[in-house]
């Protein structure tokens, strides 16, 4: 949601009214006088909805963006003063650094974009994620910007810095990705701007949705001072998406959190879900939730 911080009350009322109503049930027939007394039915357990709730009216969610983007940009300038710094994994890092145009690295949904509005059709609609009505919510092009990431981004491009997009948006859905951005006041430039799945890179084996062949390809043009993500895949290769493959992929650049990598909030969705149950995305509904019930710390 892109936000000015004076505006927040209307911003907060605004999202509110866009939401459409949910339709009224239909008055219930009085039970006749001997019916047997029925118990009421059970509410569906809905996983997804404070997180919801929480993304699009939650101050705090709003604070978290704003304070990153601020940071970031704070340190930008005696990151583009180093000419040693640069953000990219070891592995990641095809030619030496030194000496290439300066660049950003950022993911596109909940990073740069807010895509909380289609996150709440699913839970009005008690569905899951498909391609077919994702593309849809993209090409409508409604997402807003997440606060303080515009400030960021210009910021940067008005220093020299080439701001590049690596998301795993469908690379078909480059062009209203690409308006999206500009209609909320994201700098693109350049046919390197946005870097979709689907992307072919020379020389690298595309890994499902995986981004290394991507950062790869902007290793040999650019000196990344910064990444923003709201996934670790966003920074680094994540070889095995369990909870302790997370943490060791993530493990030898902890230093580089605050200063080099940016990470942002998502409760929504992510890789983190399906590693609390064994990535199967195959197993019924309630079985992903009971696996994931058990992942929890009750002490």
């Amino acid at each position: 949601m892109s936000l000015r911080l004076p505006a927040l009350a209307a911003t907060l009322v605004l999202l509110a009214g866009c939401a459409a109503p949910s339709p009224r049930p239909a008055a219930a027939p009085a039970p006749a006088a001997d019916a047997a007394p029925t118990a009421p039915a059970a509410t569906p357990a809905d996983d997804n909805l404070n997180a919801v709730a929480w993304t699009q009216t939650a101050i705090e969610h709003d604070l978290i963006y704003l304070q990153t983007y601020r940071d970031a940009q704070a340190r930008l300038p005696a990151a583009l003063k180093d000419r040693q710094w640069d953000a990219l994994p070891k592995d990641d890092r095809m030619v030496p650094a030194r000496g290439l145009r300066p660049a950003v690295v950022l993911d596109i949904d909940e990073t740069v974009l807010d895509n909380s509005p289609y996150q709440a059709r699913l839970v009005r609609s008690g569905g899951e994620y498909n391609e077919a009505d994702w593309a849809a919510w993209c090409k409508e092009q409604k997402a807003r910007a997440l606060p303080g990431v515009v400030e960021f981004t210009q910021y940067a491009a008005k220093h020299g810095v080439a701001v590049i997009y690596i998301s795993n948006r469908a690379k078909d859905l480059d062009q209203a990705t690409l308006a999206n951005l500009r209609q909320v006041g994201l700098p693109v430039s350049g046919p390197e701007a946005f870097l979709g799945l689907g992307t072919f890179v020379e020389g690298c084996e595309q890994m499902g949705t995986e981004k290394g062949c991507r950062r790869q390809l902007i290793s040999r043009k650019y000196r990344v001072l910064m990444q923003f993500g709201d996934q670790i895949g966003d920074f680094v290769t994540v070889p095995a998406n369990t909870r302790a493959g997370r943490e060791k992929a993530v493990a030898p650049y902890l230093p580089w959190i605050g200063t080099r990598w940016f990470t942002l909030p998502n409760p929504t969705y992510g890789a983190w879900a399906p590693a609390l149950f064994n990535n199967d995305w195959t197993a019924p509904r309630g079985e992903r939730r009971r696996q994931t019930i058990e992942a929890l710390r009750f002490d």
